[in-house]
Parts: structure tokens; sequence; C-alpha cells
């Protein structure tokens, strides 16, 4: 188990490593489902357009975890996205596609096997994750918390 968490750290690491290294003119591919495409850097711009995984990019700028791209495919589809949407490596899209479940595992960083592992041990509820992944909360929502909170709204200057 802790080499595992050895293992995650370090690669968390390196892929942070590679975002810093990301600069004006560098090519770059969306390593997320998809990536919204917004007008400024922060949560809350207005969305521009939307690229799905391993859309082809080019780097315009980067301010911190933001970085402003250009669509290869579509010149005039530009806008901000946070970094950890992009890659430095190429990106190869399956044609058989995942399933829904499969999605859900990569997101919670297992994959089947190692999720059926920590359900043999019967210590944790996976159901209670399911369940709270499932909760949705309308952008508008969202903003009223964050301004009545007095909370960042995640600009960068």
């Amino acid at each position: 188990m802790k080499k595992l968490f050895v293992l995650f750290v370090f690669a968390l690491l390196a892929s942070g490593a590679l975002f810093a290294q990301m600069r004006s003119g560098d090519t770059a591919w969306v390593s997320s489902k998809t990536a919204d495409l917004k007008s400024s850097t922060g949560f809350f711009a207005s969305n521009r357009g939307r690229l799905d995984m391993a859309a082809e990019v080019t780097v315009l700028q980067v301010k911190g975890n933001w970085v402003e791209v250009r669509s290869r495919a579509n010149s005039s589809l530009s806008g901000w996205t946070a970094s950890s949407n992009l890659s430095a490596r190429r990106i190869v899209a399956s044609g058989a596609g995942a399933s829904a479940s499969e999605i859900a595992l990569a997101g919670k960083g297992f994959n089947q096997e190692v999720e059926d592992a920590y359900r043999a041990q019967g210590s944790l509820n996976f159901d209670d994750v399911d369940r709270i992944e499932a909760i949705t909360v309308s952008m508008d929502d969202l903003y009223a918390f964050v301004v009545e909170g007095r909370l960042n709204t995640g600009e960068v200057e």
C-alpha cells in the first residue's frame, strides 16, 4: 500500500513538472474527457468552447495553473483551460472508448482490479463515493456560495 501511495505522489509530481515546463508555442493534447475553453483564467469565466480528449492544441501563454491554447483543428477556437486538462505527450483516443464505469474508476484513480481488491477487504464503501460523485450543483448556485462566503474565484492576475 505504501509503495502505491509513493508511486502516486511521484506520478503527480512528475505530471506537475511537465505542466511547469509548458511554454508559448508548445504543442499539447487534451488529456481529460473534455476541456472547456474559458474567456479568461478562472473557474467562473464564460465558456468559449469545448475540446474533446486527444485534441491537439498550441500553447499561447501560461499563467499559474491556467494555459491559453488554440485548437489545431479549428484555429478560431481558443481560450483558457486548467493545465490539468493538458498533456505534453500525445494522447491517442481509443476507437473502442471506455465504459462509464471505467471512466468513473479512472476518476477515482483506480482500475477494476484495484477496486475489486479494496472491495474484498470489506472495509471501504464505494457506494457512498458513488453517491457523492453523483451530486451536481449549478454554476449559479456555486458562484453564489463563493460570493457569499467571500471566497477567491480563482482568477489569475
